[in-house]
């Protein structure tokens, strides 16, 4: 059916996407090599195709018109027209209906017919063939939308500085699907993170950022379809700037719920942090579907074997990889980036598998298009911006080699700190990750909070079974457990999976408390996953990235022990934030300022006095402290620091070690703060500087200086 024509005009190419102005809708649609783009109108339950309108302009190549008398809620999709010759890299399919790459919302599911493929499955030259069935009834519509909301709490970002950020890794459906104190048909959803008992729970923590697994739209893939199981985690995108709609109470309204979800946490002080996927697309390679970018122009969407352009390149592990290396498509990302920014109001992005985005001929360049995009963008370049430094191509772990500005996942750390209490790393190995992996980190100005320390995320196990289990129990992924990475530097104390042993169960929950003191007395910006703050335990699933069920939903019916350990962690944020000196603006050296007669940090053997060469060389030595100087200079002032200063001590051993208290200028006093050993919090002890304190077996203590007259 066709519109009459005073009701189309030339409309702009830009911006891209649909917008609405009120008497009407400008839509715009990239594509280098099509022939022909035709607008797809839909009635409000997007079963029925309605309308269909030639995009009557193509400027700079984009295809664009404006339609009056369409305005939000209304569902279309389009159908691109061009060659099908897969051989040269063009897929193009007027047969398939294909997702607007910047639709704001999506209303449907992905129904997996063999209609959705833009060839024949049966046929014998499989994705040379060419498919002539309407896509329409089995995939999702974009749905115009009315972007104002309300922001009248937030007339200026509030952002919280790096230095005393603390990361929380969450799941928006699993987080809360199983809260008590959530409404039950909120569970699950963006409204029911953004209830009052949740939002409670997470301020009250300490955290100050909740990163949230990918939401932007997505779909499961085939293969998870055919076992009952679905995409859990998300990674697999299909629309940059929707979200994704299975986590809406009310699809209808999904970005108003969005927004406001992310104003009821900032009115909480809270960050928003996106895990965002601009390395690939749930398109798969040259045997998956075509839904949107495939169809609307693959040589330009896709990065494409040079010689043999019917395949992809596939740096990602997922079939494709992104192309940007095309101006158009790094608009796409950065587009996308300040939408979310600019409209959604979130305070940054964790990107997956982030090497890919800075890879150009020849690998991964710090000169890449999509890196230097960001620096000199006037929004994105003042959000916080944490990348996912590997991938599975060549040379693709680039761990401290993302530009300044930029915060990494540091798995260094994660893998030193759990060998480490486990009695596999030594104390060197340790101390490098304690100052924020300087080896790594610091150069070209770059700051401690560039590393983003971790000990467990969605991707491994939880804090409570690195402590329960030696192997992965994957079972229920369908995959005979060979899924998931085999090498967990994990201890399960001797017993492996639950146990009634009660001293073994002390001893699980002691190296819970080691691990999370660690992180959180380390410099660098510490993340933890939710869920560990009560010891929630996936069953020794490593990889439950398809497991959308009790496995993954954290479970609230919190136990006393629970409870202890919630208190336990809220008061290591609580004293993350009352002492300075554990988030640091400068990488401590340990090398003598001879002007004030300071060393920041100094390494202290169980005798009390500074650790020697051969005691470092010697990697039987387990037990040993760590003394940061609070009167070493906080910035790069010649003038002394004001904060406190403190002695970590760490004894990994199965034994007491005795540990003689050090010497300090500015007090004789220390305080004893946090003992793990110990389930429940005690009085402050105090001890003189030369007092030998028997360090439990398998625990890590806090002191803290006091000047003599204090006590």
């Amino acid at each position: 059916m066709t519109v009459a024509a005073r009701w189309i005009r030339e409309g702009s190419p830009h911006p891209l996407g649909s917008k609405w102005d009120g008497p009407g809708t400008n839509f715009a649609l990239f594509s280098a090599n099509a022939t022909k783009v035709e607008l797809c109108l839909f009635d409000a339950s997007g079963t029925h195709e309605v309308e269909r309108i030639t995009l009557p302009e193509y400027t700079d190549e984009i295809y664009h018109g404006y339609v009056t008398g369409i305005g939000p809620g209304r569902l279309y999709g389009y159908r691109v027209y061009g060659p099908y010759d897969p051989k040269n890299g063009h897929r193009f399919n007027p047969n398939k209906l294909l997702l607007d790459p910047y639709a704001r919302a999506h209303l449907g599911e992905l129904s997996w017919d063999p209609a959705c493929f833009g060839y024949r499955l049966d046929a014998k030259d499989q994705d040379l063939s060419f498919d002539e069935r309407d896509s329409a009834p089995f995939v999702p519509k974009c749905r115009v939308v009315d972007e104002h909301f309300d922001w009248y709490r937030e007339s200026v970002r509030r952002v919280v500085p790096w230095e005393a950020t603390v990361m929380y890794e969450a799941h928006v459906r699993g987080y809360t699907k199983r809260h008590p104190g959530v409404r039950e048909e909120l569970r699950g959803t963006y409204a029911g993170l953004s209830s009052p008992a949740v939002i409670d729970h997470i301020r009250n923590l300490g955290v100050t950022s909740v990163e949230l697994l990918p939401v932007q739209a997505f779909v499961s893939e085939t293969f998870l379809f055919a076992k009952g199981l679905t995409n859990y985690w998300g990674y697999n995108t299909l629309g940059f700037f929707a979200p994704h709609s299975r986590y809406a109470h009310d699809p209808q309204r999904i970005v108003i719920e969005f927004k406001e979800m992310v104003a009821r946490l900032h009115d909480a002080g809270l960050e928003v942090i996106l895990d965002v996927v601009y390395n690939h697309t749930a398109e798969g390679d040259e045997l998956g579907p075509t839904i949107s970018f495939r169809g609307i122009d693959n040589a330009s969407y896709y990065r494409l074997k040079p010689n043999q352009k019917r395949y992809y390149v596939n740096d990602t592990g997922t079939g494709n990889t992104l192309n940007l290396s095309h101006t158009r498509v790094i608009q796409l990302v950065t587009d996308s980036l300040r939408y979310w920014v600019n409209e959604m109001r979130v305070d940054g992005f964790r990107f997956d598998l982030a090497t890919v985005l800075a890879r150009r001929t020849g690998g991964f360049r710090m000169d890449s298009g999509f890196l230097q995009a960001c620096h000199q963008d006037p929004v994105l370049s003042t959000v916080k911006l944490i990348a996912e430094p590997w991938d599975i191509g060549l040379g693709g772990y680039r761990v401290g080699s993302f530009p300044p500005g930029w915060g990494e996942w540091n798995d260094k750390f994660r893998d030193t700190v759990r060998d480490f209490w486990r009695g596999h790393a030594s104390a060197a190995a340790l101390a490098t990750r304690l100052c924020a992996s300087a080896d790594l980190f610091n150069h070209r100005g770059r700051k401690p909070r560039s590393s983003v320390n971790f000990i467990t995320a969605h991707d491994g196990f939880t804090l409570n079974d690195v402590v329960t289990y030696n192997q992965k129990h994957n079972h229920a992924n369908g995959e005979d457990n060979r899924d998931g990475n085999s090498a967990n530097r994990s201890w399960n104390c001797g017993v492996e999976g639950p146990s009634d042993d009660q001293a073994l169960l002390t001893l699980r929950r002691c190296q819970m408390r080691n691990m999370l003191a660690t992180l959180l007395f380390s410099q660098g910006t510490p993340m933890l996953l939710a869920g560990d703050e009560f010891a929630f335990t996936q069953q020794g699933n490593n990889n439950a990235y398809c497991q959308d069920n009790d496995i993954t939903w954290l479970n609230w019916n919190l136990d006393e022990t629970a409870q202890r350990q919630i208190q336990f962690v809220t008061r290591l944020a609580a004293l993350r934030r009352e002492y300075p000196i554990f988030r640091r603006g400068r990488f401590l050296t340990g090398e003598h300022n001879a002007e004030l007669d300071i060393k920041d940090v100094t390494w202290i053997d169980i005798a009390g006095n500074e650790m020697r060469e051969q005691t470092w060389t010697d990697h039987t030595v387990r037990c040993f402290g760590m003394m940061i100087d609070g009167r070493a200079p906080a910035t790069g002032l010649r003038e002394k620091g004001s904060d406190a200063t403190v002695l970590i001590v760490f004894n990994p051993h199965d034994e007491v070690v005795a540990f003689t208290l050090p010497a300090c200028a500015g007090g004789s006093v220390w305080a004893l703060v946090i003992d793990t050993s110990q389930e429940q919090a005690t009085p402050r002890a105090t001890l003189e500087v030369g007092d030998v304190y028997d360090t439990p077996a398998h625990s890590l203590l806090l002191f803290v200086l006091q000047s003599a007259t204090a006590w």
